[in-house]
């Protein structure tokens, strides 16, 4: 026997032996049909010691992207040279992905209902399920979203940029901006911060789409914390060199109308510069927006259909 065979990992009352992968399914319950429902996990038990990873992705379940990030990544993982665990959860919210559906069957959004309890609303039961089995376990996450209600968003982490772990993780991650975030109460990055892990927030793309380059920063940069963490022997290519921002800004439409962007995502632009112009069905010209603050446009709406008040463009400062 290798002196340097790990114990099994137990998991969802599975056993799982060192140098192997394997499918597991926590369950949640029934549906009013009786039909099992079960979060899935795949677990990637590595041969030699380590520090144990969890990725997470549709904790909304519109927010597909994060989906095929862990799939790509996961392609490429391999216990037999694998130091520590890596635990990949594709799909949180099965009910919500199932329906392409952000929220829960009782709209109850999932990420406000951490750290969860055995009793009470299903929401609080997912996520109490996911501490217990997933994060608890585990010293680094990833947390996978995209952008949602017709919105997109330019490729970035979200994280306490305050905490020097945190931000040298966010450095290695590499996407081309990290936006300094305080925890929001019931959210995962809260509960897994006060459990005592180091959490990033990814962001990109948007909801019930695919956005390539999105999943391919996304990839990238979860391979680069893995390699970074001692997980993986890879060396992933170099990442961009990361902006770093404490202050973010919506442009909200001046008036209601059809609205005509002038600028993509990632693009500079200075306070006041014209970003967008709202025009009537007859091609009148309604209303502009000038840019609310100087920095780069990390995202906007993908309606072009909008009412006054309306969120259309967010800008960080750099």
């Amino acid at each position: 026997m290798s002196s340097n065979k790990r114990d099994p990992l137990e998991i969802a009352g599975e056993q799982v032996l060192s140098g192997t992968k394997r499918q597991v399914e926590i369950p949640i319950g029934r549906l009013m049909s009786g039909t099992p429902v079960a979060i899935p996990v795949e677990v990637f038990h590595g041969r030699n010691e380590g520090p144990t990873m969890w990725m997470n992705a549709a904790i909304h379940g519109d927010e597909i992207g994060g989906v095929d990030i862990i799939r790509r990544v996961t392609e490429d993982l391999d216990p037999k040279t694998m130091n520590g665990t890596v635990l990949a959860v594709p799909i949180v919210n099965v009910h919500g992905f199932n329906n392409s559906d952000r929220y829960l069957p009782d709209r109850r959004d999932l990420n406000r209902s951490f750290p969860g309890s055995r009793r009470g609303p299903l929401a609080s039961r997912i996520a109490h399920l996911l501490m217990t089995e997933i994060v608890q376990r585990s010293t680094v996450g990833i947390d996978l979203h995209t952008g949602s209600d017709h919105r997109t968003n330019l490729p970035q982490i979200r994280a306490d940029l305050d905490d020097p772990e945190t931000q040298r993780l966010a450095e290695v991650f590499g996407a081309p901006v990290a936006i300094h975030a305080r925890t929001r109460d019931g959210s995962l990055r809260q509960a897994a911060t006060d459990a005592g892990a180091t959490v990033l927030l990814f962001e990109g793309g948007e909801a019930l789409r695919f956005d390539r380059n999105a999943i391919t920063t996304g990839t990238l940069g979860v391979q680069r914390i893995l390699s970074h963490i001692g997980i993986t022997n890879d060396k992933p290519a170099t990442g961009n060199k990361t902006k770093y921002s404490r202050a973010t800004k919506w442009a909200r439409a001046s008036r209601s109308g059809i609205l005509h962007l002038r600028h993509e995502l990632g693009d500079e632009v200075s306070k006041g510069e014209l970003i967008a112009t709202i025009l009537d069905p007859y091609g009148k010209r309604r209303g502009k927006l000038g840019a609310p603050i100087s920095g780069i446009v990390i995202g906007h709406t993908q309606h072009p259909l909008v009412n006054r008040g309306d969120a259309v463009v967010h800008v960080a400062s750099i």
